[in-house]
């Protein structure tokens, strides 16, 4: 199928006819929650990566911008898979979204219609496939992440990505292939859409989710995955300069995946390739994208391989990403 079905408040709609007016209140204000999930084509067929942790965060991330979603999470889950079989698809991008539609305009979005699509589509690596062996290079951002309680950094919400945008864009103007974000104290955050690691002597470090940061599911899977292989990892606060004396840096995100960066504001990180434990790390996680071996019940298996190799996050015992910080 060129174009797939969208999921549309409860219906399947064909692409073309999925439409918005253009006074919707999303348009005007950004007043969106979003998600950004995988379906693998595993060696043990067609699965969803933890996907109803993925649909929980967006139920959370309504919640938090008081969206009223009329579905509950078992049916957002159903919707998820019933699109990918739909549209026919091995493997995609998935993109559920809660928005504010068409209704009376102005700041005060209550009396806007609340409504939820989910789109799939192919896509590739988002940094691109060599980046995953290769890595990346990047640069400090000049652009800060919001301070707490300006705006809720722990729901994915639409406006929050205009801050992501401007540091996409400078990157790219720059010559860079990403840019990575300081908090307003100054220390390190997150990429525009990934979240950080920082290796040095064999101890991992990423920053706190108190810093302004999404806490990301890739994130929470590697540093399950990083402890249960015996690394020490600290979510800790770490200034700008870790990055330059650091042996290994990596970015982790549903888009990124498991992504080496090469250097930092023209540093070469380590020996400028990717690392030993960034590569043991990435080799994992793919383990269970690639060849379906699933330890944790993270997958939902759809189409042929559903229901009895399917697991389903939260629903078979493992626990969502930790939201808050000790």
């Amino acid at each position: 199928m060129e174009n797939p079905r969208i999921w549309f408040d409860g219906k399947l709609v064909n692409h073309e006819d999925a439409t918005v007016h253009v006074l919707s209140h999303v348009l005007h204000y950004g007043s969106s929650v979003f998600e950004g999930i995988r379906c693998y084509k595993t060696d043990k067929g067609s699965a969803v990566f933890r996907l109803r942790e993925h649909m929980r965060r967006l139920v959370d991330s309504a919640k938090i911008h008081r969206m009223e979603i009329d579905y509950d999470l078992d049916t957002l889950c159903d919707a998820v898979v019933e699109t990918i079989e739909d549209s026919g698809l091995d493997a995609c991008y998935i993109r559920p979204l809660t928005f504010r539609g068409h209704g009376k305009m102005g700041v005060n979005p209550l009396n806007n219609p609340v409504r939820t699509i989910i789109a799939v589509w192919e896509w590739g690596q988002y940094l691109g496939p060599e980046a995953l062996e290769n890595g990346v290079d990047v640069q400090v951002a000049s652009w800060s992440r919001p301070a707490p309680n300006t705006i809720p950094a722990m729901a994915k919400a639409g406006g929050n990505y205009i801050g992501s945008s401007l540091i996409k864009m400078d990157a790219i103007k720059n010559g860079f292939a990403e840019g990575i974000a300081l908090t307003v104290d100054g220390y390190l955050s997150e990429g525009s859409g990934e979240n950080l690691f920082i290796i040095r002597d064999g101890v991992i470090h990423t920053p706190p989710a108190a810093f302004s940061i999404l806490p990301g599911i890739t994130r929470d899977s590697i540093i399950t995955i990083a402890r249960e292989r015996g690394y020490e990892v600290r979510e800790v606060a770490m200034p700008r300069e870790a990055l330059y004396i650091a042996d290994e840096v990596f970015f982790t995100g549903t888009a990124a995946e498991v992504t080496p960066v090469r250097s930092v504001d023209h540093h070469v990180v380590g020996g400028g390739t990717r690392g030993p434990i960034t590569t043991e790390l990435q080799t994992a996680l793919f383990d269970v994208l690639h060849r379906g071996e699933d330890s944790h019940g993270w997958l939902r298996f759809v189409g042929d391989a559903a229901p009895e190799a399917s697991g389903d996050g939260v629903a078979s015992g493992t626990k969502s990403p930790e939201v808050n910080v000790a």
